[in-house]
C-alpha cells in the first residue's frame, strides 16, 4: 500500500470510527445494553476493535471521540446526579478513554505469541478493566465528598470506596466479560475482509 493511499485509508477510517462512536454516545440503546438492574456499556468494544485492528493512532481517535462526548452529555444531557458532578471532568470522562484506546493497539501487538482469537480477547478483558478501574478510581480520589456520596445514595461519603469496589463487580466484570466474547468474533471477521481487500 503506497503512502498515500495510507494516509486515505487512515483519514476515511478515522472519520468512520468517529461517527460510529458518536452515535453510540448519542443514541443510548447503541451505547450500553440494559440489563434489568445493569446497563452494560459497548462503546468501549468499539474503541478496542479500532485499536487492535488499526493501531494507535486511530485507537487515540476512538477513545478522544468516546471521551469527548462523554464529557458533552455530562453538561447537556446528563442521567444522573453522578454524571454532572463527576464526568464533567475531564481527568474522569477523557483521560481513561484515551488511555484505553492507545494500550488496546499496544497490548494487542504485546501479545503476538498468542492465536488472534486469545490476543483479542486478552486484550478486550485488559482494556476493559483498565477504563472501569481508571474512571472509578479517579472518582474515589478525586471526588470522595458528601455530595458525591449523596448521589450515589450513601449517607457517608467513607462508604464509597466500597460502593465503586461493588460497581467493579457488577458492571466492570460484565463489561469485560462481554468485551472478551464480542472483540474477538469482531476482529476475526473484519480482519478478514480487510486482508481480502489489501485493506491491512
Amino acid at each position: 500500500m503506497t503512502e498515500n493511499r495510507k494516509k486515505i485509508r487512515r483519514i476515511t477510517i478515522s472519520g468512520i470510527v468517529m461517527a460510529i462512536i458518536i452515535a453510540q454516545s448519542l443514541f443510548p440503546m447503541l451505547g450500553y445494553i440494559p440489563l434489568g438492574v445493569i446497563n452494560l456499556t459497548t462503546i468501549h468494544i468499539t474503541v478496542i476493535i479500532v485499536g487492535i485492528l488499526f493501531g494507535s493512532f486511530e485507537g487515540t481517535i476512538a477513545g478522544t471521540t468516546w471521551g469527548v462526548f462523554s464529557f458533552i452529555n455530562a453538561w447537556t444531557r446528563p442521567t444522573s446526579l453522578v454524571q454532572t458532578l463527576v464526568f464533567t471532568n475531564p481527568l474522569v470522562s477523557v483521560v481513561p478513554r484515551i488511555i484505553v484506546g492507545i494500550l488496546a493497539a499496544i497490548i494487542f501487538k504485546r501479545l503476538a505469541h498468542f492465536n488472534l482469537a486469545v490476543r483479542a480477547a486478552l486484550t478486550a478483558i485488559i482494556c476493559s478493566l483498565l477504563n472501569t478501574v481508571l474512571v472509578l478510581g479517579t472518582i474515589y480520589v478525586g471526588y470522595r465528598t458528601p455530595a458525591v456520596a449523596h448521589a450515589y445514595g450513601l449517607k457517608d461519603s467513607s462508604l464509597l470506596g466500597n460502593l465503586l469496589l461493588g460497581v467493579v463487580g457488577t458492571n466492570g466484570i460484565p463489561e469485560a466479560l462481554l468485551a472478551a466474547v464480542v472483540v474477538p468474533i469482531i476482529v476475526k471477521a473484519l480482519s478478514t475482509a480487510l486482508h481480502k481487500n489489501n485493506l491491512d
